[in-house]
């Protein structure tokens, strides 16, 4: 369900000037930049032709999926593990993250000494327990919700001695990811738009801070799930229930940041909302088309582009690829959902008279009309048909929905009574 959103203010004050009364300076994140740079990697910012044919603008991609853990969250967790005191270092840190963070703490606690316990939801994906345990940090596993993994961190901070690291609302956190945007407006100066994906808001507000300070009339659009609408309602003044399990789980935030928010109100011209099957849509296109592989919260920018192509038509849009780290099994289901709704997969149920060479018969309708037939199931027992009644579910595989059309079509003219089930 789309919920309904106000219109921001386009009023904005002197004090809303990057460097004016924010928790964030630019200058904060060029001494970020300055940090971290030789740590990471300067990953690519191109224009995919494809994708700028689809949705009638420039589209320019920066692949942030291409870092060592798969995400952007390695420049905010390292900045802040830089800036840590000796006996900070020594005691170790702790964090909550649904994987990302998890990652780019753990991986660079250890590449820099420093002992690391991260809390993951219980419903985090194996992949992200897996790949944060491989990096050397002890994996504590509670609560089924961001929140009550974050209770319990802070818990352990405090009685074992441990530096909170926050995934997004720490002033250093901030200024890390805020390179995201230095990096794409010196490989594309001219863009127009920035299109970025909103969880509790670190990423947006450290490139808004970076990218209103190097070309202050960009425009920064952000994206959250449906389901998590948190940022959007906090701004634009409506109430809204954040829960449900959503594909982008690493923008599953419930509330968004006491820094970030600030940030975002006073230099993010907008928020866009994206239903589940748009984010299943732009993580099946990035895969099929740019041959790389988005989590649900890393296709949220191209998820907007894919809904709302009005808004941006025309435009030089810059988007993160915030993360690669997605499940198989998940990758998988998403990609043949987007198949079946592209008409390319799809189950037919023929109702068959129970006689000899009957099923024959009707795959030779499918030969005729070249569809390749992948499952076939037989039902005679589990039916309101009569008992000489039967039906058979076919399911099949396609070019597009016109040759879907055209076998049903072709099955009907042999006097077959078909439907399609299951459709997504």
């Amino acid at each position: 369900m789309t919920v309904a959103q106000p219109e921001l203010s386009d009023a904005r004050t002197a004090n809303d000037r990057p460097d004016t009364g924010l928790p964030v300076t630019f200058s904060d994140i060029a001494a970020a930049r300055a940090i971290i740079g030789d740590a990471l990697v300067t990953t690519p910012c191109l224009k995919s032709r494809t994708l700028s044919e689809i949705v009638g603008a420039e589209v320019y991609l920066k692949f942030e999926n291409l870092q060592f853990t798969a995400a952007f969250k390695e420049r905010g967790a390292l900045n802040r593990l830089h800036n840590l005191s000796a006996d900070q270092r020594r005691r170790g840190v702790i964090a909550m993250s649904a994987g990302n963070h998890a990652q780019g703490v753990a991986y660079h606690a250890s590449r820099l000494g420093i002992p690391a316990t991260i809390v993951m939801p219980r419903s985090t994906p194996i992949v992200k327990v897996q790949q944060t345990e491989g990096h050397g940090a002890s994996v504590i596993l509670h609560g089924e919700k961001l929140e009550e993994a974050a209770a319990h961190a802070n818990k352990l901070a405090e009685e074992r001695g441990l530096t909170f690291i926050h995934p997004f609302d720490d002033p250093l956190v901030i200024a890390g990811q805020g390179t995201v945007a230095m990096e794409m407006l010196e490989t594309v100066p001219d863009l127009d738009c920035l299109c970025i994906s909103i969880g509790g808001g670190g990423l947006i507000s450290g490139m808004a801070v970076a990218a209103r300070a190097i070309k202050p009339d960009i425009e920064l659009i952000g994206v959250q799930a449906e389901l998590y609408p948190s940022m959007a309602a906090k701004v634009k003044g409506f109430e809204a229930i954040c829960d449900g399990d959503s594909l982008a789980e690493g923008i599953a935030v419930k509330y968004p940041g006491e820094r970030t928010f600030p940030i975002v109100k006073a230099l993010v011209d907008d928020i866009l909302l994206v239903s589940e099957p748009e984010l299943e849509r732009a993580v099946s296109l990035l895969l099929t088309i740019e041959k790389t592989v988005a989590e649900g919260a890393g296709a949220a920018g191209l998820a907007a582009l894919l809904a709302r192509p009005e808004r941006f038509r025309g435009k030089k849009v810059g988007l993160v690829i915030s993360g690669g780290n997605i499940d198989t099994r998940l990758l998988a289901n998403v990609l043949l959902r987007e198949l079946a709704r592209e008409g390319r997969l799809a189950r037919l149920r023929v109702r068959l008279k129970d006689r000899p060479g009957e099923l024959y018969h009707v795959a030779k309708v499918f030969h005729e009309q070249q569809v390749n037939i992948v499952d076939v199931s037989h039902q005679r027992v589990f039916t309101k048909l009569p008992a000489k009644g039967t039906y058979a579910d076919i399911e099949v595989e396609t070019r597009d929905r016109r040759h879907l059309d055209r076998l049903m079509e072709a099955l009907r003219e042999q006097s077959y009574d078909v439907r399609l089930i299951e459709a997504v």
